[in-house]
């Protein structure tokens, strides 16, 4: 520390400390580690309120005054500065210009988290989706009765409880075809001509 500016030290600093917590934070969260649960995150994460069972996703991890925004603010601040710094250019081009590398980090940091997010999908099957679909009788449907279909419901082929749209019944093995749907999860099929 010998023979360093106080800009030197606050650069070197802002580097070795915001670096060393980026580094580790982004190793834990790919390794599965909890990353909203600390009592650090807890104490000084402002990035917005999570419900209760819901892990660190990268939308809240990547705010703006989050953590790890913070930490890989200060480490490109940092290093662009000490970098800026060497090059012989005065300390406010170089404090403006690390500020600027930093907030770019945060957003581009930011940016590609957001789109990882968006390969995420919830699995959840919408029956609304099936209203139009062929499949296959895999329970006789009876007359004033419910039997079962077989759909290929968004990619995946799926059992859902039926009723016959005219009342008449459709033996097991039969094609149909879904016109609607009742009751919040039952479907209303018609035979397939």
């Amino acid at each position: 520390m010998a023979g360093l500016t106080w800009i030197e030290i606050i650069y070197w600093a802002s580097t070795i400390i915001g670096g060393t917590l980026f580094i580790l934070r982004v190793i834990m969260m790919f390794l599965g580690g909890s990353v909203g649960d600390d009592a650090l995150d807890t104490a000084l994460d402002t990035g917005g309120d999570v419900s209760a069972g819901e892990s660190a996703d990268a939308d809240l991890s990547f705010q703006l005054i989050s953590i790890q925004g913070l930490t890989s603010f200060f480490m490109m601040f940092g290093l662009v500065g000490l970098a800026l710094l060497k090059a012989g250019l005065p300390v406010l081009i170089t404090v403006l210009g690390g500020i600027l590398a930093g907030l770019a980090t945060v957003a581009i940091t930011g940016l590609v988290f957001s789109q990882m997010k968006r390969l995420q999908t919830d699995g959840t099957i919408r029956i609304q989706n099936t209203i139009g679909s062929e499949g296959n009788v895999y329970l006789t449907i009876p007359k004033s009765g419910t039997g079962q279909v077989q759909i290929i419901a968004q990619g995946s082929l799926k059992i859902f409880d039926a009723v016959s749209s005219n009342k008449s019944v459709i033996a097991t093995g039969e094609k149909v075809h879904v016109v609607g749907v009742t009751g919040g999860n039952t479907l209303i099929v018609e035979k397939l001509k």
